[in-house]
């Protein structure tokens, strides 16, 4: 936990176990911690070089030699300062250094664009090998800071799943906004429904389809990566990746109008299920409903002006929703704009 301030592993056991006590020497601390009494006091001496603990108090007192004769031993005893004092200014100096590395950030990706703005490598970069695709997907995932979007097809091939999951997991724990459409042949795989349940309790979004027509990474909308044809490159698994541009843009549709086609992934006890299949177009009968809850009318209203039961009227409303995928009758209203319904 306090390794980005600057301390190890050794010196973050000593450091917290001195915490729970007003002071403590070295060889209380090598007790407590399991540590060689040398390297703990080492740890306390360098740390008090640092301003993290102060000297307490030292007494003299006479213990055993190695021939059973009395030697003088110093035993000190040691405080933490307080970490608002002593931490602050690794966290500052800490701030300051990533301040340095996004504003360096900044500059070589405008300097990058700059230079290939007018060259096809501006746009699409190819990547071959195994270890480089991999490494690309996993540079995509951990670099987005707003949204991933994903299509997963088939069996993976130069990403093993569990390296993804890795990946989903760290995006998650960010906050990234994840979604995924997955075809049915995904879910065919061992222990995948275990996984993605897991997933979307996390707060992973899945939907389902019967086929995807390719494999795809979509990060913050600025750039993609799909794969390519293995005859293209001699057998081995490549990519391209694609940056910001009129193809990227492209691909985010293709995403979104699979999305909204897609059947949601729900969790149950023993894996996910999906919403069961129905007709992608809704009946004459359900229009009517549909035109008249947009028209504002109550259910029982349109109940009485279509000359059916009200619940007639509720069982075409909860089957469009299912259509929309919608939650709510707002989100309906405004899936039936979109698909152009009426």
């Amino acid at each position: 936990m306090l390794e980005a301030l600057g301390l190890g592993p050794t010196e973050e056991a000593v450091y917290t176990a001195l915490m729970a006590q007003p002071t403590a020497s070295a060889h209380d601390l090598a007790r407590q911690t399991g540590i060689a009494a040398a390297e703990t006091a080492r740890v306390l001496a360098d740390m008090e070089t640092r301003g993290l603990v102060s000297v307490a108090a030292q007494l003299d007192r006479e213990e055993p030699g190695p021939a059973g004769q009395p030697t003088e031993s110093r035993f000190v005893r040691y405080r933490l300062a307080p970490p608002s004092v002593a931490l602050a200014p690794f966290l500052v100096e800490q701030r300051n250094a990533l301040h340095q590395a996004e504003s360096a950030f900044s500059v070589l990706i405008e300097q990058y664009r700059d230079t290939a703005v007018h060259s096809a490598s501006g746009v699409v970069e190819v990547v071959v090998g195994v270890e480089q695709v991999a490494h690309r997907f996993h540079q995509l995932q951990r670099g987005a800071q707003r949204e991933l979007l994903l299509f997963l097809v088939g069996t993976p091939v130069a990403v093993p799943r569990e390296d993804s999951d890795l990946s989903e997991g760290s995006a998650l724990d960010r906050g990234v906004d994840f979604r995924v459409v997955a075809a049915k042949d995904y879910l065919d795989g061992p222990d995948v429904a275990r996984d993605m349940r897991a997933a979307i309790t996390a707060g992973l979004e899945l939907r389902l389809v019967d086929s995807l027509p390719l494999k795809m990474v979509v990060s913050d909308r600025e750039r993609a990566m799909v794969p390519l044809d293995a005859a293209d490159s001699g057998g081995e698994p490549s990519a391209i990746v694609v940056h910001r541009s009129g193809l990227l843009t492209a691909l985010v549709h293709l995403f979104e109008k699979e999305w909204a086609q897609a059947r949601p992934l729900h969790t149950t006890a023993t894996g996910v299920h999906a919403e069961p299949t129905v007709d992608q177009r809704p009946t004459r009968g359900e229009l009517e409903v549909l035109a008249l809850l947009l028209a504002g009318f109550s259910d029982r209203r349109a109940a009485t002006q279509l000359g059916v039961s009200i619940r007639t009227v509720e069982r075409r409303t909860r089957r469009l929703m299912d259509l929309a995928g919608a939650d709510s009758r707002l989100q309906l209203g405004w899936h039936a704009a979109r698909a152009g319904w009426l």
